[in-house]
């Protein structure tokens, strides 16, 4: 119990970690708090910065998923344990202490929760935000619709009710984080990939 509490708290403050703020000081770029969508993740620094800054970027937020994830499967910790440390990891890089709780919108590091917890259920997952982003040409949805599967994914491959409810517990916080884009998306105004990138939020 100890050590998958100590996890957790390590999950957190790595999930922390702002790779959009930190890539862009390291590459001259300015804030993404303050530029753009004014949202610190990749699609933002994607627009602010170029390809490589945001691929960067992008790896970054993955990463603080997935290590996490990979270190609890290290220590044999169970789907419970599991379960937090992917919350743990995935709520720091939305709300990141060291960086005044102003985070990103957590599509990258979700999907490295995934991938870490059992690396078919991320492939899953990203195979369906790459579908419908081929297809509809636009990241939120693609993220919104991918991440309302995933639930369903995680449950058809690891039916444990607490990675289940986990799950279920990121993709609600996602779709919140998300509000401005539903918005968008409703009205018919939302930015679609390689079109009108200004508007794009994710």
């Amino acid at each position: 119990m100890i050590m998958t509490l100590l996890l957790v708290g390590a999950a957190y403050l790595l999930g922390s970690v702002s790779s959009a703020i930190i890539v862009c000081r390291l590459m001259g770029l300015p804030d993404p708090r303050t530029e753009g969508s004014n949202n610190p993740g990749a699609t933002n620094v994607l627009r602010i910065g170029g390809k490589k800054a945001a691929a960067i970027t992008l790896l970054g937020d993955s990463l603080k998923g997935l290590l996490p994830m990979l270190v609890g499967h290290l220590f044999g910790v169970g789907p419970e344990g599991l379960a937090l440390i992917g919350v743990a990891a995935f709520v720091g890089h939305l709300y990141p202490v060291f960086f005044g709780f102003r985070g990103g919108k957590g599509v990258a590091t979700a999907l490295g929760v995934q991938i870490g917890l059992y690396w078919p259920i991320g492939l899953t997952v990203a195979a369906i935000w790459l579908f419908i982003a081929k297809v509809m040409r636009i990241s939120s949805l693609s993220a919104l619709i991918s991440m309302a599967l995933a639930p369903v994914i995680v449950w058809l491959f690891w039916p444990e009710p607490a990675l289940v409810a986990a799950q279920i517990l990121i993709s609600l916080l996602l779709f919140w984080r998300h509000r401005s884009n539903i918005r968008k998306l409703l009205d018919g105004t939302e930015g679609r990939l390689g079109l009108d990138s200004t508007r794009q939020e994710n």
